[in-house]
């Protein structure tokens, strides 16, 4: 049946307001569904001077052990944050934790602390040193080759150092200050432990709101939120010589008795709890015709909870209270090369968070809460904060710690400085709580 065509009524009243604020809503929604245009637009402009920095990086080489270029990296990195605006210290060290392998000096750290007019408390971490041995650079310059940016050193952790600066320039250029204190640290001794940096960066991230670490973000960026502790467990057996055709009763046989304690520590591993001890370098004797007086034996330690490496360390001090030769002389030594990183439900906020900014970009950003890898400075940034930590901010890329193939993908400067922005900028307004 056909209606005569009727004029069409206005909206009542009250229902005009709800209308608008709907619309605003869905404006809204749609805007932050698309990249906030003016950090966006900056960071595309930033890529090229985060490549010019990236290439003077590499080369400076600054192995762990090369003081001299470590200090001299110190400085170039010092300059450009001095340049910032930051108030900048190459610091050194005299806290050192001393394990089985630190040398007698470590590299210095560059701390860089930007104040502003808000509340929040950032931090940004990396590390300047490397792997490799002076001399090495000659086989691994800086080039770029299509979507690659090749050179040694750029993946662990040159590109993260460079990232940062570059998030720091993008701050001041969007004349951004909102957060109360924006606090740089890079070391340099991470590639043996962080010895001499460890407490300080503990100290540092202890109250602060949120820690972002720098560590490449693997081949495909993900975030990570936990990673696994590092141990090293030390046995040194003191027995007696003796000769062992002709006296060997007078002798105290040390390889047997470190032999007891190894067989008697083989079911300390935790597997299905993530802790693990195996027994991999053993060393005893001197002579095949003398019973020797001195073993040792060294032990690889993982784990996924801070604790367990207390349980551990304690269960081997208790089992060497068992001796197979009561003369022998039985001492044990564990070390934290580096603890676990543990997720927290602040570190998972900003995380998830982070997935929310590459949706603008149109991205996927995995997001990994069980520890795939070995341990980073994030762990000991964790020890004592209740903030979020946060591992993998790097760019993606591949080859750390290999001599010919150490590149960083091209194509993820711009999300990772614009991501690195973003959340400076919206944990410190307070859009992330």
């Amino acid at each position: 049946m056909h209606h005569p065509q009727r004029r069409p009524h206005s909206a009542p009243s009250f229902v005009r307001p709800l209308m608008a604020s709907l619309a605003l809503a869905f404006a809204a929604a749609v805007a932050h569904a698309a990249p906030v245009a003016d950090v966006h637009a900056l960071a595309q402009k930033e890529q090229q001077p985060l490549l010019d920095t990236l290439r003077d990086l590499v080369h400076i080489e600054s192995g762990s052990k090369d003081i001299e270029g470590l200090n001299q990296i110190a400085e170039r990195i010092a300059s450009q944050l001095k340049q910032l605006g930051g108030t900048v210290d190459v610091l050194q060290t005299s806290d050192i934790y001393r394990l089985d392998d630190t040398p007698e000096k470590v590299g210095p750290a560059v701390q860089a602390v930007f104040k502003g007019t808000g509340s929040k408390k950032i931090m940004l971490i990396a590390h300047m040193d490397t792997v490799y041995l002076k001399g090495m650079l000659k086989g691994q310059p800086f080039r770029i080759d299509g979507d690659k940016a090749y050179g040694l050193g750029i993946s662990d952790d040159k590109q993260g150092i460079a990232l940062i600066i570059h998030t720091v320039a993008l701050l001041q250029k969007l004349n951004f200050k909102d957060y109360g204190t924006l606090t740089v640290l890079i070391n340099g001794d991470e590639e043996i432990s962080s010895p001499g940096w460890r407490s300080t960066i503990t100290r540092v991230a202890s109250d602060q709101d949120v820690v972002l670490s720098f560590e490449g973000g693997g081949t495909d960026g993900t975030l990570r939120l936990a990673t696994s502790g590092i141990g090293a467990a030390y046995i040194t057996v003191q027995g007696k010589a003796s000769h062992a055709g002709a006296k060997p009763e007078d002798g105290v046989n040390a390889l047997y008795e470190l032999s007891h304690q190894l067989l008697q520590m083989k079911d300390l591993s935790k597997t299905d709890e993530g802790l693990k001890l195996n027994w991999t370098v053993a060393k005893a004797g001197t002579n095949r015709n003398v019973i020797p007086a001195e073993a040792t034996a060294q032990a690889d330690a993982r784990a996924l909870k801070v604790a367990d490496f207390d349980g551990l360390e304690k269960a081997l001090q208790d089992k060497i209270k068992t001796k197979l030769i009561p003369a022998s002389k039985v001492d044990v030594k564990f070390e934290v090369r580096r603890p676990p990183l543990e997720a927290s439900e602040a570190s998972r906020r900003v995380a998830g968070y982070g997935k929310v900014i590459y949706q603008e970009l149109g991205l996927p950003l995995s997001v990994v809460e069980k520890a795939t890898g070995g341990g980073t400075d994030a762990a000991f940034a964790a020890l004592k904060t209740k903030g979020a930590v946060v591992e993998g901010m790097g760019l993606s890329g591949y080859g750390a710690h290999s001599n010919d193939a150490e590149y960083v993908q091209i194509n993820t400067i711009v999300p990772r400085l614009y991501l690195a922005t973003r959340m400076v900028m919206d944990i410190s307004k307070g859009v992330l709580k």
